[in-house]
């Protein structure tokens, strides 16, 4: 269920991702041009093009959830919204550890949700903090237990 992403998965993936970002990041920062202007799905899909090889996408017929690795680093994970607390992302997630040795990432200091998700699969927040690029809000890096 889980595969390299194809240039064909690219619009979906750019769609989750900007449900997600309305969704739970723009009560956060309320930022009406970066949300509803800037974050379009035909942006996405042209920068995503470029990174193609570092995407892998939960697809069981549809495709319902992304990764994004690099090297070591989980740079992205999105479900798409209506589909989680499900099993989708943690599938990701562990297909990240077990298969890319994935053992750190930055989430947002204000997505206690999504920390915890990431806490229940053995990350731990190493107190190290840094604001996030143009705003005030700070991202805090979780690293995998040995």
């Amino acid at each position: 269920m889980i595969r390299k992403a194809t240039i064909n998965d690219l619009s979906r993936i750019a769609e989750i991702q900007v449900f997600n970002y309305r969704l739970f990041f723009y009560p956060i920062f309320k930022c009406d041009e970066y949300y509803f202007d800037e974050l379009q799905v035909p942006s996405l899909m042209k920068e995503y093009e470029a990174e193609i090889d570092s995407l892998y996408v939960y697809d069981d017929g549809v495709v319902k959830g992304f990764i994004k690795i690099k090297d070591t680093y989980i740079a992205r994970l999105f479900v798409e919204p209506v589909l989680q607390n499900g099993t989708i992302g943690s599938q990701l997630l562990e297909y990240a550890v077990k298969e890319h040795n994935a053992d750190h990432l930055w989430a947002l200091e204000k997505n206690v949700k999504a920390i915890r998700f990431y806490e229940r699969h053995g990350f731990v927040a190493t107190g190290e903090k840094k604001l996030e690029e143009d705003t005030d809000e700070y991202l805090v890096l979780l690293r995998k237990k040995a």
